[in-house]
């Protein structure tokens, strides 16, 4: 069963033109060609990254992190109850006016302290801002590297000015050394990026990175395996470039450098801009949808390939829009929200400014209530304290 599923999934109409066979994709006179038995290698590579990323956020980006002024964030511990526990795990986060009342009345408790319960106990879930500039780190420094490394690896290829070239001899396009580890290691990224998920910071936009993590990955295995490694290298770089700028804005702006925050933001939405709005369709995608009909009639791999690179673009459309809100919203309120990806910890950290406001006025109200007792307590008669 498996082996007759195995036969049909790599028939040669599905992944090369027609006449070319695999064979035609064999290693001969020292040439290398893509073979799929290459892919395994980023699954265990992906977990490289990760051991990797762990002792980098410990001993890099921890202290990089205080450099900046970023503390860890010591959290108010809440006492255990196994009502309010279940309530909020079961049931809601942020009870009604309603629900607090019942929950007093069920615990003995007052409904201030029900109040303050509920956000200490948020607070226990969020993450703090040295885990997020831990997180941008790594991807900076992720992204910086291997936009170099792509950069240095394209730099002399005929195909990055003149796109004709991409398909010259395709498929019988022989595998370079830059070529395998650029791809290897940027899919090891996505696949390291999808399997620490349940560990990252939950975003706004949590949805759309898994399907395009798994776009990516798709994407750039369906390109090695029918041999569309030119231009798929021309996709990753378009990527790859504006990301740098993201993960530095937001490292600025975790340390509280709000200037030069908006400045990198500024960068990275001209940068995002230009590569996935006008450098990506009007470069890429004519290149893979419209140049390959000169040298070749349509067949599966270039129909799905083109389908695959048009889902990326849509995913680019709405990352497009929230930047775009983003920066109205910087226009009139002269101050950026991550509307991208960090906007409901930005709500929670302003609700958790306002707890400890709210906290220190309470605070205050008893103090201020003891030293009226204080001083007024010679007023009272002898023998009447007792009221």
């Amino acid at each position: 069963m498996f082996q007759t599923f195995k036969e049909w999934f790599w028939l040669e109409r599905f992944w090369l033109p027609p006449t070319v066979k695999w064979s035609d994709l064999e290693d001969h006179d020292g040439l290398i060609f893509v073979k799929p038995s290459h892919l395994y290698m980023t699954i265990p590579y992906a977990f490289v990254l990760i051991i990797i990323r762990h002792f980098f956020q410990k001993f890099i980006a921890s202290p990089l992190a205080k450099t900046f002024g970023i503390k860890e964030e010591v959290r108010k511990k809440i006492i255990p109850n196994s009502v309010l526990e279940n309530f909020f795990k079961h049931s809601t986060k942020k009870p009604s006016q309603t629900d607090i009342y019942g929950l007093a009345k069920k615990c003995n408790l007052t409904e201030r302290q029900v109040e303050r319960w509920f956000r200490r106990r948020q607070n226990q879930d969020r993450p703090c801002r040295m885990k997020k500039f831990q997180e941008s780190c790594w991807r900076f420094t992720f992204y910086l590297i291997i936009t170099i490394a792509g950069i240095a690896f394209l730099y002399d290829k005929p195909w990055v000015y003149d796109l004709w070239e991409v398909w010259k001899g395709y498929p019988r396009q022989p595998l370079l050394p830059s070529q395998y580890w650029y791809y290897i290691l940027e899919m090891s990224f996505y696949w390291s990026l999808l399997f620490s998920l349940g560990s990252d910071i939950k975003r706004k936009d949590f949805l759309a990175n898994v399907i395009h993590h798994l776009a990516a990955v798709s994407l750039m295995s369906f390109s090695w395996c029918a041999n569309y490694i030119r231009s798929g290298t021309l996709v990753m770089i378009v990527h790859d470039v504006a990301d740098i700028w993201l993960e530095s804005a937001k490292m600025f702006s975790y340390a509280g450098w709000k200037q030069t925050c908006n400045t990198l933001f500024f960068i990275f939405s001209t940068v995002f801009l230009i590569s996935r709005l006008i450098i990506f369709p009007f470069w890429i995608l004519y290149c893979t949808l419209i140049l390959p009909l000169h040298y070749l009639q349509p067949f599966f791999s270039y129909i799905f390939l083109n389908l695959q690179l048009m889902v990326l673009q849509v995913l680019n459309l709405y990352w497009s829009y929230l930047i775009l809100k983003m920066l109205k919203r910087s226009i009139f309120t002269k101050s950026i929200r991550d509307v991208r990806s960090d906007s409901e910890d930005e709500y929670e950290e302003e609700e958790e400014e306002e707890e400890k406001k709210k906290e220190a006025r309470e605070g205050k109200e008893t103090d201020r209530l003891k030293n009226s007792l204080g001083a007024n307590r010679h007023l009272i008669p002898n023998g009447q304290h007792g009221y």
